[in-house]
Formats: structure tokens, C-alpha cells, sequence
């Protein structure tokens, strides 16, 4: 169903508007609309229902990071929030709008299983200004921002519900597989400068690949198994759709697809365990997706997409890695600077943007962290070869904002391109998936077969 196709309205209620109180008016008083995790209720028709022009679509993201409301509107409006307590609300009014059909949408896309959200309550809170409190499960700290048109949207009015104490994701691995306790970090520990990298190994073409990466035990300590983790990144979620085939299927849907069935693959494997930056749909910051890499110390980032072209004959797999000397191709250029607009297009709130997140992304990628970069894109590009045709033989390079964590090596991944209608069709085909999947992994493993990985550092987890 499109996201904004309106559904049908169902049964009628009318309540109190002061989110304080409990019901005090008839329903011929005070038109309400209301909805829960266990029920759903609106308003009948009334003249204050009269159809409004502002509101063109009202969407509501709930993940475990944290859930997204939007209000797509046709000109910016006026707005105030305020937390109450006891219980836990959410109040925001919005100035110069009259409660119209389009905000039914909101109440009825309240879903049992959002962690956040509990119901939705709207009402004409005095002439043209509308209220909604928003009923919460948990203490929140909401981000509450307006957002000007791109690309296909028009005015947002965004809410970002984020959990007063969120989940340590570092902590959520260790409960998934067990860590030697020589590598797992210590709160105590101070933070460190970062060191100069360790020189390789003499690579042997002819040496057999492990499976199982080791890591060598400093003197006077016994040889100790090395846990790998990867970052794995679903490209686009949630506001950012990501390229669309002609077929209408959307690139978030695919890269998501794949990315679930990597991480499976990955933590059946001894010694490896993976991350997903996102694992359901919605919006993740480009330079989210590289902190939370770093916070579970990762040793590889790969970034999945499934990218479009201007031309439906643009066909293949393709890898790229970061540039800071430019792009090795105006078609590489384009399709960083494309993907770079992702949070454009997602919306980030920038009133709350981190000077220290931004300083990493600009100012830290190393020369050590492309060349390995390099290496693992040619591993991963060998095997994508042999399930599909290659849109380039080598791994290009251009300024991608998600690959620059300065001490990860990071790549990215277009799987095929979605705006070629025979791709279309492999990228939603389960076992074109499963092959992706499979030809990545045995990538990554090749590659950790000539690169062991260092000693961990606990630099990344103590941001």
C-alpha cells in the first residue's frame, strides 16, 4: 500500500482534548480522535473536519532506535511541543491548520508493536490550531524540526521519539556471542590516540585461507581467538526510499533484504559476528551509520545498495571505496554525490548535529584505511563476478560520507542496478539474494585470509 493512501475510517469516539484530564464532554461537545496499541477510534464529521489543503500525508516510522513521525504539509506552519509526565505524553501544536481527513492517517498508522509509541489523540484544541498528543510507553527525548522540500516531499514537520536511556549496541553484541575477555573493552579504560597501523603481514598468493582470523598474542601471553565484527549497512530506510525500479520496487526494501541475509550468514560463521546499522525501516544519518560501526569496534564496514542510473541499459555489480583525491570516474562522482543527499532526503535535524561525528567524517580517513579498503573491495568484487555480470572490473573510488570511518576499512556494495528492469527482477528474487549474500561473505573471508586483523583497539567504543 502507498504510503499515502488514505484508509477507512472506523469506528467513532469523542473525548477530552486537554491531555490531562479525563472525558468530560459528549460527543456533540468535543470531536476527538483517538488510537491505542489495542484499539482504534475517530472522530465523526464534523465542520471542523473540513477538509484541509495543508496536510498532504502523515507517516509514522516505529524502530527500536528510535520511532519517526512525519507531517508532510504544503507550506510551513507554526509549531510548539511540550513532555508531560506522569504518565508519559507528548503534546505538540500546530498553528494555522484545522483538524482535516488527512490527519485520520496518523491515528490509524499507531501499531501494537511500536516500543514508543501507545496511541495518538488529535483534536481542534482551539480555532485553527490543532493538537496531537502522542501517549508514550517510556520516557523519551523528542527532536521536533521542520524540514524544507526535496526532492519529491514537500514541507515536513518531523518528530524523532529517541529513548531517554537507549540501548548500548556494543553491550547487544556481547550478549549474542561470547567474548574472549582479553579483547572486550573496559569502561575503565582511558581513551587513546591512534596509533600508526601495524605493518601487514607478508601476504603469500599461494598461502591457504582460514576461516577462523586469529590474532597474534603479544609476549608472555597465550595465543587467544580473535572475534571479527562487521558492520553491515542496508542503504537508504524509513523517509529515504532509496532509487525506485520501474516495477515500483524501492531500493531501502532490497538492501535490506540482502543485508538480513548476510548477517545470518555471518554469525553462523565461527569467530564472526555482525551488526545491521539498520534492521527494520526507517532512517538512519549517513554519519549514524559510521558511529555505530565504531561504537561496536567493527573491523569492516560494507554499505549494500542497489543503486539507479539515468540510462534502464546500466547494468552490473559494482564496489566502490573512499577518494580523497576525487573520484576515479564522473559516473563514481555522481553516484557519491547522490548517495551523500540521503540525509537531504531522510532529514537530519541539524539544530542537534554532532561537531564531533562531523569532525570524524571530514577530517580523519586515513591512507591505511582506503589501501585496505582497496583490498577488500577487490576481494568482494571477484566473487560478485561470478553470479553476475560486472558494471567495472576494478573498484572505484569517489567521496561517499559512509565510508569515512577513519579506522574501518569500508566499502560499498550496488548489488545490481534496480533501474534495469531484468536486475529489477533478480533483486527481489530470493535466491539472486541468497547468492549476493554468499558471494559477499566468501569476499570478506578471502580478504581476512590474507589481512588478519590487529589487535583491537578500544579507541572506537569510548566516543
Amino acid at each position: 500500500m502507498s504510503e499515502r493512501t488514505p484508509r477507512t475510517t472506523p469506528s467513532v469516539c469523542a473525548t477530552s482534548l486537554n491531555p490531562a484530564t479525563p472525558p468530560s464532554f459528549p460527543p456533540s461537545r468535543r470531536d476527538f480522535l483517538r488510537a491505542s496499541s489495542g484499539s482504534l477510534l475517530l472522530a465523526a464529521t464534523s465542520p471542523l473536519f473540513a477538509q484541509s489543503a495543508s496536510i498532504v500525508a502523515v507517516r509514522i516510522w516505529p524502530a527500536r532506535d528510535y520511532t519517526r513521525v512525519t507531517l508532510e504539509l504544503e507550506a510551513p506552519l507554526k509549531y510548539s511541543h511540550q513532555v508531560l509526565k506522569n504518565p508519559e505524553r507528548l503534546v505538540l501544536d500546530i498553528e494555522d491548520l484545522e483538524l482535516s481527513g488527512k490527519l485520520k492517517d496518523i491515528v490509524s498508522k499507531v501499531t501494537a508493536n511500536d516500543p514508543y509509541v501507545g496511541g495518538v489523540r488529535a483534536g481542534q484544541f482551539k480555532a485553527r490550531v490543532v493538537r496531537l498528543v502522542f501517549d508514550l510507553k517510556t520516557e523519551i527525548n523528542p527532536q521536533v524540526f521542520a524540514l524544507k522540500p526535496v526532492g519529491e516531499y514537500g514541507h515536513r514537520l518531523v518528530l524523532d521519539l529517541y529513548p531517554a536511556n537507549p540501548a548500548d549496541p556494543l553491550l547487544a553484541l556481547l550478549d549474542k556471542k561470547e567474548i574472549p575477555s582479553d579483547l572486550a573493552p573496559r569502561a575503565d579504560d582511558p581513551p587513546q590516540a591512534k596509533s600508526e597501523p601495524e605493518p601487514r603481514a607478508q601476504e603469500k598468493p599461494d598461502a591457504p585461507a582460514r576461516s577462523e582470523p586469529r590474532v597474534e598474542a603479544k609476549p608472555g601471553k597465550p595465543v587467544v581467538t580473535r572475534l571479527v565484527t562487521i558492520a553491515l549497512d542496508p542503504g537508504h530506510g524509513g523517509e529515504d526510499p532509496g532509487a525506485v525500479g520501474r516495477r515500483g520496487t524501492f531500493e531501502k526494501n532490497v538492501t535490506l533484504a540482502v543485508a538480513r541475509r548476510l548477517k545470518e550468514k555471518i554469525d553462523a560463521e565461527p569467530n564472526m559476528r555482525s551488526m545491521l546499522t539498520r534492521d527494520a525501516d526507517f532512517f538512519v544519518p549517513l554519519g549514524v551509520r559510521v558511529q555505530k560501526a565504531r561504537r561496536v569496534q567493527a573491523d569492516l564496514f560494507v554499505s549494500i545498495h542497489a543503486d539507479a542510473w539515468i540510462k534502464p541499459s546500466a547494468r552490473g555489480s559494482s564496489v566502490f571505496a573512499l577518494s580523497e583525491k576525487g573520484a576515479t570516474s564522473s559516473a563514481a562522482g555522481w553516484l557519491a554525490k547522490k548517495e551523500n543527499d540521503a540525509d537531504l532526503i531522510g532529514g537530519v535535524n541539524l539544530g542537534t548535529h554532532d561537531k564531533d561525528l562531523a569532525r570524524v567524517l571530514l577530517d580523519l580517513s586515513t591512507t591505511a584505511q582506503i589501501n585496505d579498503s582497496l583490498k577488500l573491495g577487490r576481494a568482494v568484487l571477484a566473487e560478485l563476478g561470478g553470479i553476475n555480470e560486472l558494471h567495472k572490473a576494478h573498484v572505484e573510488q569517489a567521496g561517499f560520507a559512509v565510508l569515512k570511518a577513519p579506522d574501518i576499512p569500508s566499502i560499498l556494495i550496488e548489488t545490481a542496478f534496480i533501474s534495469n528492469p531484468e536486475e529489477e527482477k533478480k533483486l527481489v528474487d530470493e535466491a539472486y539474494q541468497e547468492k549476493m549474500a554468499q558471494s559477499i561473505l566468501k569476499g570478506i573471508k578471502v580478504y581476512f585470509s590474507k589481512n588478519p586483523p590487529l589487535a583491537k583497539s578500544r579507541l572506537a567504543s569510548l566516543e
